[in-house]
């Protein structure tokens, strides 16, 4: 059946644009959607670049589309957020709702939608009621607890954050993943196994690629930027016995420090790759280093409520060492790397292969 037939039942996928952690975790299981259900036409709609989505999930039965229905956090760099332009943001978002649901319910229509699935702008769930289909949110949080913090600075952001839990409520199911907060605005919840999927190990070709020296081992520096200077650089460079790698766009010109090109060596081959992730806590890279089985050196991350969960996740189920943020900006990473072969296991375990729990309960509202 061709994917254009009217027939064929079709899904829209909405996902924050906020980092790649959303976008990682929704592209796994839209593959595992596009493996079991071959006829399911699957719409993606997001801000994240298309290149990146086609790396993850290059099935022919899926389209994509730009659009953005929330701003999550406003970053200066990886680490650092900007609250008040985070407000600004979303409230020129949110003077736009109507408006916003009214075009997402008439593209619900027009393409015959059947199923609307978000990770986790509230505005689609909110379209998808007036469109008289269901919603289904994925998620480990919800913007409205992130934002809810914020509250006591600036009286303004009580009234986002009840608009967002107002469209939260419209949601059929929430599919919650692990690593989460009560999600309390959801009626219904159905709890997930782990969203992530192993990568494969390409030790090789990666040296091949970049020139990393294969025998030292290789630190993978996980951010989508980082504010070094010369002098945390040169630090860095010093660091003798080690391999640094990045994934661009994040690339700097030293001896030490390679960048590898995602759309040459996905994002979790490179971490099966590895010896070692440093990173700030962030739901994607945790879940990859879970499946992977690599040690995460973490950083602080201020202004989001997030982190304590993900810090107890890391604590439970990571081989892991914490380094502070102003050692991490001076790039003095020596303490943290000598801990690492003394780490012992992590007490606890958990299940994985959530892609395929989520896709198969994706289509029984189909």
């Amino acid at each position: 059946m061709s994917r254009n037939s009217a027939d064929s039942p079709a899904l829209a996928y909405y996902i924050s644009a906020h980092g790649y952690g959303h976008g990682v975790r929704s592209c796994d299981i839209i593959h595992a959607l596009n493996a079991l259900f071959p006829t399911l036409r699957v719409h993606v709609v997001t801000d994240l670049p298309e290149a990146f989505l086609r790396n993850r999930i290059p099935s022919h039965s899926n389209v994509f589309r730009t659009g953005a229905f929330d701003v999550g956090m406003v970053q200066l760099d990886s680490i650092r957020v900007d609250v008040e332009a985070t407000l600004r943001n979303i409230e020129s978002v949110y003077s736009r709702r109507e408006e916003l649901i009214e075009q997402e319910a008439a593209f619900l229509r027009a393409r015959n939608i059947s199923l609307v699935v978000a990770d986790i702008p509230a505005l689609p769930l909110e379209a998808a009621g007036r469109a008289r289909i269901p919603g289904i949110a994925v998620s480990n949080f919800g913007w409205d607890w992130i934002y809810s913090a914020f509250i006591r600075r600036d009286r303004r952001w009580r009234r986002i954050v009840d608009q967002i839990r107002m469209g939260y409520e419209q949601a059929a199911l929430l599919l919650r993943l692990p690593f989460a907060e009560e999600m309390r605005a959801f009626r219904r919840i159905e709890d997930l196994p782990v969203v992530a999927t192993p990568g494969r190990e390409r030790r090789a070709e990666i040296a091949a690629e970049t020139g990393a020296r294969p025998e030292q081992p290789w630190i993978l520096i996980s951010f989508t930027s980082l504010e070094w200077d010369d002098d945390a650089l040169d630090r860095v460079e010093r660091l003798d016995g080690y391999e640094f790698l990045t994934v661009l766009p994040l690339a700097w010109h030293k001896s030490n420090i390679h960048a590898v090109d995602r759309e040459k060596i996905p994002f979790s081959d490179v971490v099966a790759s590895v010896d070692a992730v440093i990173s700030k806590p962030g739901f994607g890279i945790v879940s990859e280093c879970l499946v992977n089985d690599k040690p995460l050196i973490y950083a602080d991350r201020k202004d989001f409520l997030e982190y304590a969960v993900l810090e107890d996740a890391i604590h439970k189920y990571l081989r892991h060492v914490h380094i502070p943020v102003d050692a991490l900006y001076r790039g003095n990473l020596a303490g943290a790397l000598e801990h690492l072969s003394t780490l012992p296991p992590p007490p606890l375990s958990i299940q994985t292969g959530g892609a395929e729990v989520a896709a198969r309960r994706m289509h029984q509202f189909l």
